[in-house]
């Protein structure tokens, strides 16, 4: 594995993470023994600081608490638990309904951008993971660059070669950085109504927007996961399956932590005829599928220019059967009779039924049933690796992406050009597809670490029409990345013009088609500042 850049902690500081956290040295540890609302807000708040959580945990939560009674507690040599009940029930019996009742918060540091993305698959977990957008990445660990570095490719020829691209990239990161910050001050000065913290907060999450870009997906996150046994089961599953190495060996490192704290529900995972079985299992589909693939679409086949979004499926009758389903529950008749009676029933009848199912909707959290299930959207999306990054998280419908590369070309944000630099956006591009291209022959499942975050990639969404309306109107605010807003306006636009279907269109009211704000985050940040009382130096 990489070297993971541990901690050092005083004597008393190791005293007090024991009773708390499964080990002290590790990038993956279990939070026990805290209250729940304690391990969430502090989740919430890794999200947004570039500390590590153990060092967060000490700086900013631990003299909150009152620990005295934690005293003999020693988490790090695992805890002990009455397992006789669950051995019966879950394990030779199979009953796996019982590994849902046990959660467990976890936290995976340093782990790259691709990594992030094979542990956000799973629906039924939450995430949290560092933003690109309160962190500022000119900063160091231990001295060095925050970047992946692939145990494989250090010990092949092209290490050298590797590490000098990437920190070079990161340079291009850190120059940019104030450069950027300076134009975005002159374009928009400070409103004598803010404080200086809401102002520089508000620039510089402009700055970090624009440069995220140049980061390649090398680039070292932190995640929080809150889940179930079952959850992890699976996870665990899928991972040790996985063609790249860092998934590989996260796994072994979430297994043997987990293992501290929910051993029975984790017995599976690699016994020969269970859980490797079944990663087998999933493994070779894989391959078989790239074979396939391999044979039977052109391999040297140039993909076409394709829109930022495309809707490639939808049902031309969803309005009548969405009616229906609305209509169901309030009625005696069966769906089929009811879905008679709709195709007979005038448009502003059928309309008149959304509406007072949809009711008086005061903000975007009010969200009507479940009969906006009913009828679904397939969108093909072409945008940059920054933005799926962000839209990939939607847990509650279905998304797959294709292998991440430079051969879709990237984006530049427009701030970039108007304040002159992008020969240098550029050239970080050109220097990562270069290093890409040198990878790929050798380390095709590591080759898109060198990938950086303004480069395309492919993925297809598919959703209901409820999380349509739950991503669309959170994606579309202004204090979004003006990438992923655009991608979410314009899935808004296809459902009402491409699908036809305006009734739906119209449920989702708060949808933001408004242009690009000036200061993505001031309104948040002025915001911030009221709910702690006063001003921030």
């Amino acid at each position: 594995m990489t070297v993971y850049v541990a901690e050092e902690f005083t004597t008393e500081e190791a005293d007090i993470l024991r009773r708390y956290f499964t080990n002290l040295d590790s990038p993956v540890f279990a939070l026990v023994n805290l209250p729940e609302v304690v391990k969430g807000a502090l989740f919430a708040r890794y999200s947004r600081s570039a500390k590590s959580l153990r060092r967060l945990f000490l700086d900013e939560f631990v003299g909150e608490l009152d620990i005295s009674g934690d005293q003999s507690i020693d988490a790090t040599v695992g805890l002990r638990r009455a397992e006789e009940l669950y051995d019966r029930v879950f394990f030779e019996y199979g009953d796996d309904s019982v590994a849902q009742l046990g959660g467990i918060h976890l936290a995976c540091e340093q782990a790259s951008n691709l990594l992030t993305k094979v542990l956000e698959w799973g629906r039924l977990m939450s995430y949290l993971e560092q933003s690109t957008r309160y962190i500022a990445y000119d900063a160091r660990i231990g001295g060095r660059y925050r970047f992946h570095r692939d145990p494989a490719i250090l010990g092949s020829p092209l290490g050298t070669r590797y590490v000098g691209e990437m920190d070079r990239l990161f340079d291009t990161y850190a120059e940019l950085l104030p450069k950027l910050a300076e134009y975005f001050k002159a374009q928009f000065p400070k409103n004598p109504d803010d404080s200086d913290f809401v102002y520089r907060q508000a620039i510089r999450a402009k700055a970090f927007d624009a440069l995220r870009g140049v980061l390649p997906a090398a680039s070292l996150s932190n995640v929080g996961i809150y889940g179930t046994g079952q959850a992890y089961e699976a996870m665990l599953l899928r991972m040790r399956s996985h063609p790249l190495p860092e998934a590989r060996t996260y796994a072994d490192l979430i297994l043997h932590e987990l293992r501290k704290v929910i051993p029975s529900f984790l017995k599976r995972v690699d016994l020969e005829d269970r859980g490797v079985a079944w990663s087998n299992y999933l493994g070779s589909n894989r391959e078989a599928m790239d074979d396939i693939a391999s044979r039977l679409l052109a391999a040297g086949e140039t993909a076409g220019e394709e829109p930022l979004v495309t809707l490639t499926d939808f049902d031309p009758d969803a309005e009548v059967k969405l009616v229906a389903a609305m209509l169901y529950p309030h009625t005696h008749l069966s769906e089929v009779q009811i879905t008679e009676r709709v195709r007979s029933m005038s448009i502003d009848d059928r309309l008149a039924v959304v509406r007072a199912y949809c009711g008086e909707r005061t903000n975007r959290r009010h969200r009507p049933g479940r009969a906006l299930e009913r009828i679904g959207y397939r969108f093909d999306v072409l945008a940059d690796y920054g933005a799926f990054r962000d839209l990939q998280r939607h847990r509650m419908l279905t998304v797959e992406w294709q292998q991440l590369s430079p051969r879709h070309g990237f984006t530049r944000p427009e701030s970039v050009d108007l304040a002159g630099e992008a020969s240098a956006f550029d050239e970080a591009m050109e220097r990562s597809a270069a290093l890409h291209d040198l990878l790929e022959p050798r380390f095709p499942a590591q080759a898109p670490y060198a990938v950086a975050l303004a480069y395309k990639v492919r993925f297809m969404m598919q959703m209901n029409a409820r999380e349509a309306m739950h991503m669309l109107e959170l994606r579309s605010g202004p204090q979004g990345h003006p990438a992923y807003r655009e991608v979410a306006q314009q899935m808004h636009r296809l459902i009402a013009d491409r699908a036809g279907h305006h009734a739906v269109a119209e449920l989702m009211t708060f949808v933001d088609h408004s242009p690009e704000p000036r200061l993505e985050r001031l309104d948040a940040e002025r915001r911030a500042e009221a709910r702690r009382g006063g001003g921030a130096s």
